[in-house]
């Protein structure tokens, strides 16, 4: 099952994805599960599958505005030096353990959405991954019960200002609209093995990056077990494993993300994450 969260006519909504329509789930629910969050913590996925199961879809995915899958996370959690590739390519040491970073949720943004190069740099980099969204609250998982909490997997965009990141990674990842999340979650009983997957990254339709994910150093397991020692799992969270090797700052020259730019990301067997580059605009204060 395909899920996706955006605005129609106004208002916020999210449902299941069928072809090139969608099944809009407050329609069979009303006031229940209002968001998608919700839904994932009341444990409403069974519910949703056998409530839209043959129903007729309600709107083209082409008359939406996509928001992040979940426009609302508690946390978004990500994974940094991942790839063995991506260690080398930066000249760093190999991690002992994950290392972890945290997002503002006003980082996020949905599929074809605009990502916004902030005025105060120009090194806007790019990095591909595969987020997991965890479906069930837990604290200190074990590693082999760890895929036992995710309740799916969608494609990420870790935008990076890169010389902002050199003094802090916190200011580096966490500028407005400069991580798409989408365009849609595709439940874990779709991806029962999410080692098994492939990983391009597009800029104006040119590969910049490929990988496996058999390839990351740490597991999506490992990584949700490491990440539930240290603060709880709830419903909703978002958890990015890492980028491959091939981001723009590493290159000679660098290749930075500019206006009119479009950035993909694709991951077999969930889609392709689609979004365009423009530049901030700033409003002179009053």
């Amino acid at each position: 099952m395909k899920l996706a969260s955006y605005i129609i006519n106004g208002t916020n909504a999210y449902g299941v994805v069928q072809g090139d329509q969608v099944v809009t789930v407050k329609n069979h629910f009303g006031s229940r599960h209002p968001t998608l969050r919700s839904a994932l913590e009341s444990g409403a996925l069974d519910d949703i599958r056998r409530a839209t199961s043959g129903a007729q879809s309600d709107h083209k995915l082409s008359d939406l505005r996509f928001l992040p899958v979940i426009p609302n996370p508690r946390k978004i959690l990500c994974a940094g030096l991942n790839y063995c590739s991506h260690v080398a390519e930066t000249g760093r040491e190999m991690p002992t353990k994950p290392s972890m970073f945290s997002r503002f949720d006003d980082t996020l943004l949905g599929h074809e959405g605009v990502m916004i190069r902030p005025s105060v740099s120009e090194q806007f980099d790019f990095e591909g991954e595969l987020a997991v969204v965890i479906g069930r609250a837990g604290r200190h998982v074990p590693v082999e019960r760890a895929l036992e909490y995710v309740a799916g997997y969608t494609c990420f965009n870790d935008g990076s200002v890169r010389d902002f990141q050199k003094i802090s990674v916190t200011a580096g990842k966490n500028f407005p609209a400069s991580a798409p999340l989408g365009p849609w979650m595709v439940t874990a009983d779709e991806i029962p093995d999410p080692s098994k997957l492939s990983l391009a990254t597009r800029l104006n339709g040119r590969e910049v990056q490929r990988s496996t994910t058999d390839l990351l150093i740490y597991s999506v397991p490992t990584i949700i077990s490491y990440v539930s020692d240290f603060t709880p799992l709830e419903p909703g969270d978002v958890i990015a494993t890492g980028t491959p090797e091939g981001v723009g700052h590493k290159r000679t020259p660098p290749l930075w993300m500019k206006a009119g730019d479009v950035i993909e990301v694709e991951i077999s067997g969930i889609g392709t994450l689609r979004n365009r580059v423009e530049d901030e605009q700033i409003t002179a204060n009053a």
